[in-house]
């Protein structure tokens, strides 16, 4: 489900004193922005303009906290302006990606806009950021301490081994070994193996 967001009414998912800067983004570019509420699997989207009368569009899952919703915001305005200098020229995540996104947070940062350990996990990743907030791990555990707590639900590498945990499409898996960066973890159904980031959340299963 999408809704369309007021722009008034941006203000409620951001961190204090960003909004300003937020919206002369918007403004400038004329994004049309939606908030969704019910997707799992994206953070935030950014659309191009199409030639038939649609502009820059982006989309954000409204359900973050408001220091995820934020990084998750400027990182597709950093796929808007890309896409304003160099076309579909560049890869997604390219050099010319990370430069913009690097240069639009150095903006929020210094500023007493952010929580220290949310501050210091971007800087940390700013030279280089990652493709989505989920591929840093550092960050994706500090954003985590802003969520609303979840009795049942835990990060994959927080669970037992051999502990039984559900995803959210339903699915029940058994917790392995880490390999390498990855845990190796067995779906109960199938018995067929897939690997889960340590910073993947779950729920307990029953």
């Amino acid at each position: 489900m999408k809704q369309e967001a007021p722009l008034h009414a941006l203000a409620s998912y951001l961190p204090d004193g960003t909004f300003g800067q937020v919206m002369d983004f918007l403004t400038i570019y004329k994004v049309h922005l939606t908030i969704t509420r019910e997707r799992q699997s994206i953070l935030g989207d950014y659309r191009h303009p199409d030639g038939r009368g649609k502009g820059h569009r982006i989309s954000i899952n409204g359900s973050l906290n408001k220091y995820a919703f934020l990084l998750t915001l400027l990182h597709e305005i950093a796929h808007l302006t890309t896409f304003n200098k160099y076309g579909n020229r560049v890869a997604a995540h390219g050099k010319e990606w990370k430069q913009e996104y690097s240069f639009i947070l150095r903006d929020f940062v210094g500023k007493d806009l952010l929580p220290h350990d949310v501050e210091t996990a971007v800087r940390q990743g700013m030279n280089n950021p990652a493709a989505s907030s989920c591929a840093d791990e550092h960050l994706m555990r500090v954003l985590r301490n802003y969520d609303k707590k979840k009795e049942t639900h835990f990060l994959v590498e927080q669970l037992q081994l051999d502990q039984l945990f559900k995803t959210k499409d339903g699915r029940i898996f058994r917790k392995g070994e880490k390999i390498r960066k990855r845990y190796r973890c067995e779906e109960v159904a199938s018995r067929r193996i897939y690997l889960f980031s340590p910073v993947y959340e779950v729920e307990l299963a029953d």
